[in-house]
């Protein structure tokens, strides 16, 4: 993603100096080379995995930038890390951002949605940049100033998990006309939701996309990770007492997409048998994956 953006702001006509681990994709052998091949004032864009590596990149920038330099974070940070990172580099008079970013791969020729943290002040120096990065059209519809520093990213978590719930929507929709023998050809009824419908979207097209290659996705093991702002959604949904139902829902339904059988389901099976007698199912005694109903 990073290098797709970085190939965004060159087309638009500014000068893009990158450093990647990867030496194929990059211009400079380290941070350090890569800054000073920068003139000030600079702007350092940051686009790692969120966590550590994000935090040890900042500490190092700090101490390669001059003061009128400007940081962005655009990875996908946790927003509380944004005001310590914030702090950190003012202590040099280095400014600082948290932009949260959407687009993915599509980014390169669609253009990325930006939610934007900090300074009013830095957020008019680094302009020039979010423009080239932003979609085709009016500003507003593709860019923000969401409000102070940690903004940007708290906003793009809020935005990560309607994704959540709307990608499960979707799957739940699609399980439904597959298993069900009334409809006999659910990618041609997907397909024509893509017009006049209100649930069209671009995940509408991308299932769409999905199914034109794989009609039954039987391809793909039905295992979701989570890369955790659903999870920080679900915490400040608690944090700040807003009941967030289908957010948490569709967290829960990728947690139990990693079990291969669930020792809840297991227990509920037990509990109905108990009280009233209903079937259960018995694991097989050699795979455990068989089944006798009793």
């Amino acid at each position: 993603m990073g290098f797709n953006m970085r190939e965004r702001v060159r087309r638009a006509g500014h000068e893009v100096i990158g450093y990647d681990r990867n030496p194929e994709v990059s211009d400079s052998e380290s941070l350090a080379d890569m800054v000073s091949k920068l003139e000030a004032p600079r702007t350092v864009w940051v686009m790692v995995p969120a966590g550590e590596i994000t935090r040890a990149t900042v500490k190092e920038l700090k101490e390669l930038l001059e003061p009128g330099d400007l940081v962005i974070d655009g990875g996908n940070s946790k927003f509380t890390d944004d005001q310590i990172h914030a702090e950190l580099l003012a202590e040099k008079e280095i400014g600082y951002l948290d932009c949260g970013v959407s687009g993915g791969v599509w980014g390169l020729e669609n253009g990325y949605a930006l939610m934007v943290g900090g300074d009013a002040k830095h957020v008019e120096q680094a302009q020039p940049i979010f423009d080239a990065l932003r979609p085709e059209g009016p500003r507003e519809e593709g860019f923000a100033h969401a409000g102070k520093v940690g903004a940007g990213h708290y906003s793009k978590m809020v935005h990560n998990g309607i994704e959540y719930g709307l990608m499960q929507a979707y799957a739940e929709g699609f399980e439904l006309l597959d298993k069900t023998d009334v409809v006999d050809n659910v990618p041609a009824v997907i397909t024509a939701w893509q017009r006049g419908t209100v649930v069209r979207s671009w995940l509408l097209d991308l299932l769409v996309r999905a199914l034109e290659s794989d009609p039954e996705l039987d391809d793909l093991r039905g295992y979701v990770e989570d890369s955790g702002e659903g999870r920080w959604t679900v915490e400040e949904g608690i944090n700040n007492a807003v009941p967030l139902p289908v957010i948490s829902a569709a967290l829960f339904a990728r947690f139990q997409s990693r079990q291969e059988d669930s020792p809840a389901m297991r227990a509920v099976a037990a509990l109905r048998n108990q009280f009233g007698g209903h079937s259960v199912h018995l694991a097989g005694p050699s795979s455990g994956s068989g089944s006798t109903q009793v």
